[in-house]
């Protein structure tokens, strides 16, 4: 197959430190690739994977700090449609900016959902284009948006080899991990609570946007010590497998409807378990009891702390391997593809008749 893979411009492909989206598409890219399929991408220039990379701009929209983004993803819709008449199917990350050009494409569209439905101008955006093709990132994840033209639930996947398994956590100097982005809807404040109930130590490894530096400045900052709560910024891959491998357990609080997370499939890549509030995605990605503990409230997930050394560790690697893994992913995007490439090749098919007819009635 060819397909034309369109990522969002807010990072690069793959991210420097933390980007779930952009991660997801690289993997995408080079599993496809090793596959024997052609792929282009569309994402910054910077970017780097061993796929052909169209670029609208120069380095990430991050990066830009541009007060005219609207712009940058106009340009890259436009460099879509350009580019749609040579491939077999347009797989579009970037969202709803690429929905309105839809009938511009010379190629099927199929749109992967990696956001949560939070905003109510969103939903009703979304709904102007309800018919288009969507892939949702769990089940869950439809709820925000039921209405919407669902193909195919896909779970997000990682390269398992990338995240070295460890059988027992650092005794000497034990911790708990929050890995991610510092905001109210990822919980930051909720791990810190559940660290400083507990006694446990906390190594927060995340990034701060620009909309939450206030939540960072008031509900985050005063809390950090060093000492039990420690906050050590972004880090790479890397230091981030050494961070997980590590730590007794991944505390994944949120207060949203979690369309995913990709950070608890690379804690259980490690053998580390989850500690998680029930929200979205979070039972369909952690096994109560086995992967991890999953609870109601703050209260409740707190007392879990003491049980986490009773998770086995192996079990969490097994669970990742069987359910998140990158081909596991890949196959399933496949699928997706042909499922959506044959209609629209019948559709053309009979299209080209119906003119021949017309032309020869004409005649």
């Amino acid at each position: 197959m060819k397909i034309l893979q369109v990522a969002p411009l807010w990072e690069d492909v793959p991210p420097k430190t933390y980007g779930g989206t952009e991660l997801v598409v690289h993997i995408l890219c080079e599993e496809l690739t090793k596959r024997g399929h052609e792929v282009t991408l569309i994402a910054s220039k910077t970017s780097k994977t061993m796929v052909n990379i169209d670029a609208p701009i120069n380095k990430n929209l991050r990066e830009m700090n541009s007060l005219m983004p609207g712009f940058y993803e106009d340009l890259s819709a436009v460099k879509t449609i350009e580019l749609s008449g040579n491939f077999d199917i347009v797989h579009n990350h970037a969202g709803l900016p690429l929905l309105p050009y839809h009938k511009f494409l010379k190629a099927p569209m199929v749109t992967t959902l990696h956001g949560a439905f939070t905003l109510q101008e969103e939903i009703k955006a979304y709904k102007y284009f309800k018919n288009l093709s969507y892939v949702s990132i769990s089940n869950s994840q439809r709820c925000g948006n039921p209405v919407l033209n669902y193909v195919d639930t896909v779970y997000n996947g990682i390269v398992v080899e990338d995240f070295e398994f460890q059988a027992f956590p650092d005794l000497k100097d034990p911790y708990l991990t929050f890995l991610g982005r510092i905001s109210p809807e990822k919980g930051t404040h909720l791990a810190i609570q559940l660290a400083k109930k507990t006694g446990w130590k906390l190594v927060i490894a995340a990034k701060v946007d620009k909309v939450d530096r206030e939540y960072f400045r008031k509900k985050i900052k005063p809390h950090i010590d060093n000492k039990q709560i420690i906050y050590i910024g972004e880090i790479g891959h890397k230091a981030k497998v050494n961070l997980l491998k590590n730590s007794h357990a991944l505390v994944h609080a949120v207060t949203w409807p979690e369309p995913f997370g990709l950070t608890m499939a690379e804690s259980m890549a490690c053998g580390t378990p989850v500690l998680a509030l029930n929200m979205g995605s979070i039972p369909e990605i952690i096994k109560d009891g086995e992967t991890g503990y999953i609870e109601e409230n703050i209260k409740d997930l707190t007392k879990r702390v003491k049980d986490i050394n009773n998770i086995d560790r192996y079990t969490c690697r097994k669970h990742l391997e069987d359910n998140f893994s990158d081909k596991r992913m890949v196959e399933s995007y496949i699928k997706t593809y042909q499922k959506l490439i044959e209609p629209a090749k019948i559709s053309f098919m009979s299209t080209n008749k119906e003119i021949r007819i017309n032309n020869f009635n004409r005649t």
